[in-house]
């Protein structure tokens, strides 16, 4: 049997899902974007808070919408408007969206035999100045013995059409991160600038395994499917989703055994050169998945 359950830590809410012999978990923080705050599978933890890497900072399973990674100087260009939005990174650019410090309202819960799942919901009425549109977004979770699914939705709420990217920042651990890897399909690579600003897009060759090594990456890929995997020495993941169209951001804090596996509809200044940009027309929806798959070593 699965359960879930209600959390209040340090004025904060949460919720918990949990097979019922604690096998297999995943916590989220309603008050911080429902992000995934830990994620647990076969007594492995694969997601888990890190001590000193502040969420303001780590953005740590933070979902990134109406865009993800960078804006230039939080400035863009739609439908012959001009708009601003608060440059949040650095004073530089905007960065990750806004809804990752939203609070989120439980909407449904179902428990099972065979998973349970929690539908968390927000809606937008205050029209920022960045982005001056009324919108709704839910995220469903539904967590199995070794799988997780989110589900986003994003209803345009508005009388006008805007634009947007979706994104997931996880973060995973491993107990020995120079000795993990990734396999993923490109040929295509995002060049930055020293801002993490898009400058082109250049062909990559591939290796069939990607090593981490020693490697900091702060890395984005145009992926040629919609399968990511993560091999670490005591266990591995699939990311997968139902787009066709995916980008992959890859990035290594200094210092900590995590790696932050990105899928993401777009990328960085995506509102400025149109990559992955899509467009959301009034009282339209917009929804996909994405899937963590585990196997224990």
């Amino acid at each position: 049997m699965y359960t879930i359950k209600e959390i209040t830590e340090n004025g904060f809410s949460f919720l918990e899902m949990k097979k019922d012999d604690n096998s297999s978990s995943a916590k989220i923080c309603l008050n911080e974007g429902a992000r995934l705050q830990e994620l647990k599978f076969s007594d492995v933890f694969i997601i888990k808070e890190q001590s000193g890497f502040d969420y303001k900072e780590s953005y740590a399973s933070s979902i990134l919408f109406p865009f993800a990674s960078r804006i230039k100087g939080g400035k863009y260009k739609f439908n012959e408007d001009e708009y601003q939005f608060n440059c949040n990174d650095n004073g530089k650019n905007a960065l990750h969206g806004l809804v990752y410090d939203k609070k989120f309202v439980a909407f449904e819960s179902k428990e099972n035999e065979q998973n349970c799942s929690v539908t968390l919901n927000y809606l937008e009425k205050n029209e920022s100045i960045g982005f001056p549109f009324k919108y709704f977004i839910s995220a469903k979770y539904t967590l199995f013995k070794d799988q997780l699914k989110l589900k986003i939705t994003v209803k345009n709420m508005d009388n006008k059409s805007f634009p947007f990217v979706l994104g997931w920042h996880p973060y995973f651990i491993s107990e020995d991160l120079k000795n993990s890897a990734l396999k993923f399909k490109t040929d295509k690579k995002i060049v930055f600038n020293e801002n993490l600003i898009t400058k082109k897009v250049e062909d990559y060759k591939a290796e069939e395994i990607f090593k981490i090594e020693d490697k900091h990456l702060d890395d984005c890929f145009i992926l040629n499917d919609e399968n990511v995997e993560f091999i670490t020495p005591n266990y591995q993941i699939e990311i997968s989703t139902n787009q066709i169209e995916n980008y992959l951001q890859l990035y290594t804090p200094e210092g900590l055994p995590i790696i932050a596996i990105e899928p993401m509809t777009g990328i960085s200044n995506s509102f400025n050169n149109k990559i992955g940009l899509q467009v959301l027309k009034p009282k339209k929806s917009y929804s996909l998945t994405w899937n963590i798959n585990f196997k224990n070593n």
